[in-house]
């Protein structure tokens, strides 16, 4: 009698790697780290908008006491330096703020002399006190003061001269003709703008023509409108006008705080 062929059993493997249970484990486990995940992106979303709105407000809020203590015609440009904003505020000051002013008028000067454009840098700007001051730690600035409004300012025709560090100045007189004079510029005592080293290029220095140049020139140029506590480090020529820098400690900016 033959014997009956083995019989074998249909065997059902589990895929390699894997068993049955962890695969039906797996999906469960990734929407729940695709949730968590777009969860946190969305608390990450929420915190970076909410201190971006807290940024716009110190901004603006230090615009609004730029502009009211600087007599400014419009908004000056604020930008708040530094993340996050939210806990630079909770511990009262804010690390780094530029401030960018155009066309500050003079007030209170012999020669009125407005400032085109003061850019400021200020560290360690507290953010408490009246609302129509800006208090700062430090402070940096440059003033612009184009050769259009010195002209303005000292009754002579400026423009750059024909070295670093100086400026001609040119007047026209009845009879005398015009007289072209050549002037080194340098920072003064008082946040002034000196004028040495005076040397005619053109006509003959006739009295009216001298006592014309003694009016503009013989006195350092005061600069109006910067704020108490800013000394002025050094005056350079540029194609345009004049930049004078300055530096401070301790500085508030407020209606009152102008040297003009």
């Amino acid at each position: 009698m033959r014997p009956s062929p083995h019989v074998q059993e249909p065997r059902h493997d589990a895929p390699y790697g894997a068993t049955a249970a962890q695969r039906g484990s797996r999906a469960p486990r990734r929407r729940r780290q695709v949730v968590a995940g777009t969860a946190l992106l969305a608390l990450l979303a929420g915190g970076v908008l909410a201190d971006r709105v807290t940024a716009a407000r110190a901004q603006s809020r230090t615009a609004e006491a730029f502009q009211d203590g600087m007599g400014t015609p419009k908004r000056p440009t604020v930008h708040v330096g530094g993340f996050p904003v939210l806990t630079q505020l909770a511990e009262g000051s804010l690390r780094h703020v530029d401030i960018t002013a155009d066309d500050i008028p003079a007030r209170g000067s012999a020669r009125p002399l407005p400032v085109t454009r003061l850019s400021v840098r200020l560290d360690g700007l507290k953010t408490s006190g009246p609302a129509d001051e800006a208090r700062a730690g430090s402070v940096t600035a440059s003033a612009f003061l184009s050769y259009e409004d010195l002209s303005d300012a000292l009754g002579l025709d400026l423009s750059p001269g024909d070295a670093p560090g100086r400026i001609d100045a040119t007047a026209g007189l009845p009879l005398v003709g015009d007289i072209a004079v050549s002037t080194a510029l340098s920072a003064a005592d008082g946040n002034r703008i000196a004028f040495t080293d005076v040397r005619v290029t053109q006509g003959r220095l006739m009295p009216p023509a001298r006592a014309l140049l003694d009016k503009a020139l013989a006195e350092p140029l005061p600069l109006p409108n910067i704020p108490d506590g800013l000394r002025l480090r050094s005056v350079t020529t540029t194609e345009k006008g004049i930049t004078a820098r300055f530096t401070g400690k301790a500085v508030t900016f407020r209606p009152d705080s102008t040297t003009a």
